[in-house]
C-alpha cells in the first residue's frame, strides 16, 4: 500500500514523468490506437482533507446513451474551442458537478489511455481543497462519492475481472469499495497512478 499526503503526491508526481506508455485495462484497447479515436479528458481530484485524502468519482445517470450507470471520473470529449487537454477535464468537470475551474491545483498528467469505445483520454491529477461545494448536473450524474486515495493505491485492491461485452469477452480491472464497483478505464487509470507512484 501506498499512503502519501497531498505534498508527497505533488513530489513523487513532479519526480516521475508519465510513461509514454498505459497499462491498459481493456485488453485490445492498444491494437485501436491506430484507428481514429476521440480525444477527451478526465479530472481524478484528490480532495485534500487533513487526516486522509480522498479522490472523487461520480456515478453516471441510467438514461445516458454511453456508460450508463458506471462509475467514473468527472470529464468527457475535447471539443474544438478548448485550449488544451487540462482544460477540457476542468471545462468538463465544471459541467457535470459544478467544481469551479479556480478551486483545482493542477498537478500532473497521466499516460494517454485508450479505451475500447474509441476514446483517447488523458487523465490530469488536482487537488481540492475542502468543503466541496457541488451542484451535479441530475442529467449526467446520480452520485458523487469519495473514497480514500490509500485505499486506491493498495495493489492487493487492484482485481482482473472479465464480462461479455458485445458479444465478446472483455478482461479489465476493477476495484471494489464499499459495494460500489469501478471497473473498465477508471480503475485502469487507477493502476496507471499506483505504478508511477510505485
Amino acid at each position: 500500500m501506498i499512503e502519501l499526503d497531498v505534498a508527497g503526491l505533488r513530489q513523487r508526481l513532479r519526480l516521475r514523468p508519465a510513461p509514454a506508455a498505459s497499462v491498459y485495462g481493456d485488453d485490445g484497447a492498444p491494437e485501436r490506437m491506430a484507428a481514429g479515436v476521440t480525444p477527451a479528458a478526465v479530472l481524478i481530484a484528490v480532495i485534500d482533507h487533513p487526516r486522509e485524502p480522498s479522490v472523487l468519482f461520480t456515478r453516471r445517470t441510467a438514461q445516458l446513451k454511453k456508460h450508463s450507470g458506471q462509475i467514473s471520473f468527472p470529464g468527457g470529449r475535447a471539443e474544438p474551442g478548448d485550449p488544451s487537454l487540462e482544460f477540457t477535464a476542468l471545462r468538463e468537470t465544471q459541467e457535470e458537478i459544478g467544481l469551479a475551474a479556480e478551486r483545482v491545483e493542477l498537478i500532473a498528467r497521466l499516460p494517454e489511455y485508450f479505451t475500447r469505445t474509441g476514446f483517447r483520454v488523458t487523465p490530469v491529477v488536482g487537488v481540492v481543497q475542502p468543503p466541496l461545494e457541488l451542484v451535479p448536473d441530475a442529467r449526467e450524474v446520480d452520485e458523487v462519492f469519495e473514497v480514500p486515495l490509500a485505499f486506491l493505491l493498495d495493489a492487493g485492491n487492484h482485481r482482473r475481472a472479465s464480462r461479455e461485452i458485445g458479444g465478446r469477452m472483455a478482461h479489465y480491472f476493477e476495484i471494489e469499495h464499499n459495494g460500489r464497483v469501478i471497473w473498465g478505464a477508471t480503475a485502469g487509470m487507477l493502476v496507471n497512478l499506483y505504478r508511477m507512484l510505485a
